[in-house]
């Protein structure tokens, strides 16, 4: 494990990649300094470009973090979420054709991490029958110019379930509240969770990167064991921002 500057952390994206995202609505568990180093990455050199985002609940608070710090025409190809309502810029993106977008399940998402993380082939699910994801109506595509199908209908036992395929994840971008010098994470002061172990395991078995955004550094062996969420073998670099409150 390597603790490295924002910037720094924004430099190991590379263009075409799938970043997955931890975090929730309001700034829960949202790594945002690295997503504005990111932001502020691609203003300045024009890279990463083309990436696909991966979250599953809605990521900022409707005015100035989140997926609309990446709202910028070419940095975003793809945006794959449980939820799109927290960032109306990119909304608008999607809305006026800019950028593809899928609107899955979350607890689909959720799953999906796991899945990748256990290297099996997808999610099977009845939730979307019938309804808006399943691809006999729209696949959860969210406009005209999104065409790729990400869910099949298949029949097991004369039975319909929707299969969502495995994703490959090249990084994932989580957060926790203390680090120690190994990479292990704890998460104290996090309001909530989530997808963070998950998100990381699913990124290792792909052969990716995973970043994590914390408070707080400390000495290898001080952390409570029973209070590391996330251990370190799965941790790559580690973004320390004391600054950054833990919601907004």
């Amino acid at each position: 494990m390597q603790v490295i500057s924002a910037r720094e952390a924004a430099e190991q994206i590379n263009s075409t990649d799938f970043v997955a995202i931890q975090g929730s609505g309001g700034g829960v568990g949202e790594p945002t300094t690295i997503i504005r180093a990111i932001r502020e990455r691609f203003l300045e050199t024009e890279l990463p470009r083309d990436l696909t985002l991966c979250h599953a609940t809605g990521l900022g608070d409707k005015k100035e973090i989140g997926t609309d710090l990446l709202a910028l025409t070419g940095l975003v190809k793809r945006d794959i979420a449980g939820h799109l309502g927290m960032a109306p810029q990119m909304a608008q993106m999607i809305a006026d054709e800019q950028i593809e977008s899928y609107n899955f399940p979350q607890g689909v998402l959720s799953q999906m991490y796991s899945t990748v993380a256990a290297r099996k082939p997808g999610v099977f699910t009845k939730v979307g029958l019938r309804t808006y994801i399943d691809p006999r109506v729209e696949g959860g595509k969210m406009n005209r110019i999104t065409r790729e199908e990400l869910v099949r209908v298949m029949h097991i036992d004369d039975q319909e379930w929707l299969f969502f395929p495995s994703f490959h994840v090249d990084v994932a971008l989580i957060r926790g509240t203390t680090a120690d010098l190994k990479g292990n994470i704890s998460s104290e002061e996090e309001p909530a969770i989530l997808e963070a172990i998950s998100i990381a395991q699913a990124a290792k078995a792909c052969g990716g990167t995973v970043i994590a955004q914390v408070k707080y550094l400390a000495d290898a062996g001080t952390l409570d064991p029973r209070r590391v969420r996330i251990p370190g073998v799965v941790v790559d670099y580690v973004v320390v921002d004391g600054s950054q409150p833990q919601t907004v």
